[in-house]
């Protein structure tokens, strides 16, 4: 279940499915029930609960949890907020159902729970949280007990995993069908704890209908095209990577660049190295190998051997002219090009030449890998979509402006493509946060690149493994051990067992 379902989506899928004869009361007590159940599987029959619930749908899932707890016995309440005259439909039935104890919600009612269950707002919420409901939201919070969250925590945006305002951090989510981009997307994620998705009698089938284009970037997405070398496999088979380097004292950056496409199985790996950095390269490097290369001029003789299918630019290349000039030199091939730090940064004063030189090559595979300021400074026709609220509107935004694929990195990195794809990461351990792990990345990107694997699925694979591989060394990670850590990765996966290597 790695696809996630905007608002509007999974609204529709609610749509469909009562179309095709289930009433959406079912829906509902479907819901309530996960709820209930989360809520018994998880907390002593001892424990006072209560519910603080809202005139939507996501209160009446309330109403209806409240009701079959309050029939296994427990002690439960509703505290209501805002105006019961609002219930309509489906919600208003379940809160006619309801028989127990309903009050209004001042914060102070909340000293008593044991148990507290969010069913104020639910995903669609797309305004700040304000008056009585942000006061509630604030005492849920300030109550130091447990909070058990439907669907999504109030005051979470449930297509951008923004804070609206205020926003519950709930214990626990018990959700519905799917998961949405605000249980991945931060700060989203860190409001919900474990997540549980309920099935409440929801066909798989109106997937097809729907056509989702947002995922939980994990193998699922992308392993059947992950490149496994055959038996009969030579390195040349598997792709040739070029890493350009800058000067002699900035060129650890390529060099871990260098590590992660070789680890990531591309057959061969060439540092492209100025001649002033040409010793040191050599000479920190055993399986990579290194090539004299000065300007855009060398740059382009280079590449003129098809054999070369990856090339990765700006890993302490520098800022200015000269790494422009060579991304415009990589740019007019056909190979998979990564552009990455300085190369992104080297356009900011000028970001259309890079848009116009990525336009020309749509067949051909390009990769921006930008953290968010570097992103800030490039797209700045997407400045209106602030990075923290909006992360997967403006990766979307940016990939569809510059026909390629976007990376916007992070603890929830967003891989978007130009056809409205978008992969959200949710596995990056906060050890990631140390010096040259993105380097290692574009690397990796550009050794599966190397070996054929598409563009988007490539991305999204090395971000996938990247993650895994800091999970695999853990605390006191540096970015030299990310590379180091892929064979655990790889082997762990089982996706070489079907090449007759193992």
């Amino acid at each position: 279940m790695f696809e996630l379902l905007t608002t509007s989506e999974m609204g529709e899928a609610d749509r469909l499915t009562i179309a095709g004869g289930i009433p959406g009361t079912v829906l509902m007590e479907n819901a309530g029930r996960a709820v209930a159940d989360a809520v018994a599987a998880n907390f002593p029959s001892g424990l006072a609960i209560s519910f603080v619930a809202g005139p939507g749908n996501n209160g009446g899932d309330g109403f209806v949890a409240a009701r079959i707890l309050a029939g296994q016995g427990r002690a439960v309440r509703v505290l209501f907020v805002g105006d019961r005259s609002r219930l309509k439909g489906d919600a208003l039935a379940a809160a006619q159902a309801w028989s127990g104890d309903t009050q209004e919600a001042p914060p102070a009612a909340l000293k008593s729970a044991g148990v507290i269950v969010d069913a104020l707002f639910g995903a669609g919420l797309d305004r700040p949280v304000e008056g009585e409901a942000r006061a509630m939201i604030e005492a849920m919070n300030e109550s130091g007990v447990p909070i058990v969250a439907v669907d999504l925590p109030s005051g979470i945006n449930g297509n951008s995993g923004a804070v609206m305002g205020a926003a519950v951090r709930a214990t626990r989510t018990v959700t519905f069908f799917r998961r949405k981009p605000g249980h991945v997307l931060l700060p989203g994620r860190l409001h919900c704890g474990p997540v549980a998705v309920a099935q409440i009698g929801i066909s798989e089938r109106v997937l097809e209908a729907i056509g989702p284009k947002t995922f939980v970037n994990v193998p699922g997405l992308w392993s059947s095209c992950f490149p496994v070398p055959q038996v009969d496999a030579h390195k040349y088979a598997r792709g040739h990577t070029v890493v350009v380097s800058g000067g002699v004292s900035s060129t650890g950056a390529a060099r871990l660049a260098a590590r992660g496409a070789l680890r990531a199985g591309a057959g061969l790996v060439t540092i492209a190295s100025p001649r002033d950095a040409l010793a040191v390269n050599a000479a920190r490097s055993l399986a990579v190998m290194v090539r004299p290369v000065d300007g855009a001029g060398e740059l382009s003789a280079m590449l003129t051997d098809p054999r070369l299918n990856a090339i990765v630019l700006g890993p302490g290349g520098g800022v200015g002219a000269p790494m422009r000039e060579m991304v415009l030199a990589a740019l007019a091939g056909s190979r998979a090009a990564i552009l990455d730090a300085d190369a992104l940064t080297s356009f900011a004063d000028n970001p259309e030449m890079l848009s116009k030189a990525l336009a020309n090559r749509r067949e051909s595979c390009a990769i921006l890998t930008p953290h968010e300021g570097e992103f800030a400074r490039l797209f700045r026709t997407v400045e209106l979509i602030p990075s923290v609220k909006q992360k997967l509107e403006a990766a979307r935004v940016a990939s569809h402006e510059t026909s390629a694929i976007v990376v916007l990195k992070g603890p929830d990195t967003v891989v978007a493509a130009p056809d409205g794809r978008a992969a959200i990461a949710e596995n990056a351990p906060a050890y990631l946060a140390t010096a040259g792990a993105g380097d290692v990345l574009a690397g990796m990107i550009a050794g599966l690149a190397a070996q054929g694997m598409p563009g988007f699925e490539a991305a999204c694979a090395a971000v996938w493994c990247h993650g895994e591989a800091a999970k695999e060394f853990g605390p006191g990670l540096i970015a030299e051990d990310l590379p180091e850590m892929l064979p655990r990765v790889y082997r762990r996966t089982g996706w070489f067992d079907r090449s007759g290597l193992t």
